[in-house]
């Protein structure tokens, strides 16, 4: 039973699926060299290609630009204040709602900017935010 329960697993995660994990490499390294993913340690490597997990959300904050806004308009201020009593769960939502993301690919937190921007609609009462994931910005109604 040993042996049929080693072949088995064998077969499942090693011989069904060396074609398609070796198509899949060779594609990788023609646009990924492997010589360039020798300079990072693996902990650096995971977070380029999976990207960031946890964040100091006051840094993001600290980081905003503002379009017709400043940092202390009521808007900016209300808006913060709800962002900060949020779950890291939504918190993380809102990061993919505004970049396609919950993570932070390829660089720190510190470097990651976005725009929060009023979008000067006729009612705001009657719009809800919208985000453009391209440029990373936020449109928030007054």
């Amino acid at each position: 039973r040993k042996e049929y329960v080693d072949l088995y697993v064998n077969y499942m995660f090693n011989k069904s699926v060396q074609k398609p994990f070796e198509d899949f490499m060779q594609g990788f390294l023609r646009g990924c060299p492997a010589r360039n993913w020798k300079m990072f340690f693996p902990e650096e490597l995971q977070v380029l290609l999976q990207g960031q997990t946890t964040f100091d959300w006051h840094l993001l904050e600290k980081n905003v630009m503002y379009g017709q806004y400043k940092k202390l308009d009521q808007t900016i201020r209300n808006f913060w204040t709800v962002f900060h009593k949020l779950t890291e769960e939504k918190k993380k939502m809102f990061l993919a709602f505004l970049s396609g993301s919950d993570r932070i690919t390829g660089y720190e937190l510190e470097c990651f900017r976005f725009w929060i921007v009023d979008p000067q609609v006729e009612n705001p009462d009657e719009s809800s935010p919208f985000a453009s994931t391209c440029s990373l910005t936020l449109f928030l109604p007054r």
